[in-house]
């Protein structure tokens, strides 16, 4: 499941960190906040004869740390943990799952951040199902993180710039020896977003690979229309097609589909159609449901319900 963060805006957002976090502790220039995404759902998944299931989804709880360093500098730390494998599986060990841990230097509209997080590229994509059915977007078929990842995100006027590598780190057992270096770019003029994305990606023992994508949303007022298209070399394509319609001031029903077309000859294709109700007095709580189907063999659609609490 991915977050849309097409248009400029978003990407400021971004930028000035955790924009809905609770601030537990403020003084001396120090900053503490806690930020919290807890999600259940009753689902059954796509496929042949998959029973209902409740499942956990994005129980995730950030802490971020900053300090104003003055002359428009601050340093910041964030430690990312989800719960939700632990939750889904009580077998699974430990009892959660580090998503995130970076330190990082903002200078202005810039941010400079070190350590285990999100590649540049998993900014990208039109997407806005509550579960992936085909595939998110091209870079999706490689890691979208990393262990050993050095970002750069940097805001101008209506432009937003990201920029991150992953060392390789040979020869660190600590190191997942994946490489890659990604590069995502948007900008909005008036009611049209555009993106574009590319990476050179290389696993251990494997050729490096190549991938780009582009993409747009356009806001019509009475709703919102994306597409984005990638390519991965010697692989496949993926395309993305959404809609979105604000059928009341609480409640969103967005539509769309999704295709891999296999360089190998196999491809497929998929829906989904969603709806979200959030609660007019606190618009961090919401209840949604979701179908969606492939036009793979043997499959049978699937479909989900649940509620979300953010802060």
């Amino acid at each position: 499941m991915k977050k849309v963060a097409l248009t400029s805006a978003v990407a400021a957002a971004m930028l000035a960190g955790s924009v809905q976090a609770a601030t537990i502790y403020e003084n001396h220039g120090l900053k503490y906040e806690l930020k919290g995404d807890l999600q259940v759902q009753l689902r059954q998944k796509i496929g042949p004869e998959r029973d209902i299931d409740l499942e956990f989804d994005d129980l995730e709880l950030k802490n971020r740390l900053s300090y104003d360093l003055g002359n428009n500098m601050a340093a910041f730390g964030q430690l990312d943990y989800s719960f939700d494998k632990k939750a889904n599986d009580p077998s699974a060990e430990g009892s959660g799952k580090l998503e995130e841990a970076y330190l990082g230097l903002r200078f202005d509209n810039i941010d400079l951040r070190f350590g285990k997080q999100n590649y540049s590229t998993d900014e990208f994509s039109v997407e806005q199902a509550y579960e992936t059915v085909v595939e998110d977007d091209i870079f999706d078929l490689n890691d979208d993180a990393g262990d050993d990842v050095v970002r750069i995100d940097a805001q101008f006027e209506n432009v937003f710039v990201s920029v991150s590598t992953d060392l390789e780190a040979e020869g660190n057992s600590n190191s997942d020896g994946n490489s890659s270096t990604d590069l995502f770019v948007s900008t909005s003029v008036a009611d049209l977003s555009m993106m574009v994305a590319y990476q050179d990606y290389q696993a251990p023992g494997a050729a490096a690979v190549t991938s780009w994508g582009i993409g747009v949303e356009y806001d019509a007022g009475f709703a919102t229309f994306g597409a984005d298209y990638g390519s991965m070399d010697g692989t496949a394509d993926v395309y993305n097609l959404v809609a979105a319609f604000p059928v009341a001031e609480t409640t969103k029903v967005a539509l769309g589909i999704q295709n891999r077309d296999e360089d190998a000859g196999d491809e497929v294709t998929g829906w989904y159609a969603n709806a979200t109700y959030k609660f007019p007095a606190q618009r961090n709580v919401s209840v949604f449901a979701e179908v969606g189907d492939t036009d793979a063999e043997n499959t049978d659609p699937g479909f989900l319900a649940g509620m979300q609490v953010k802060f």
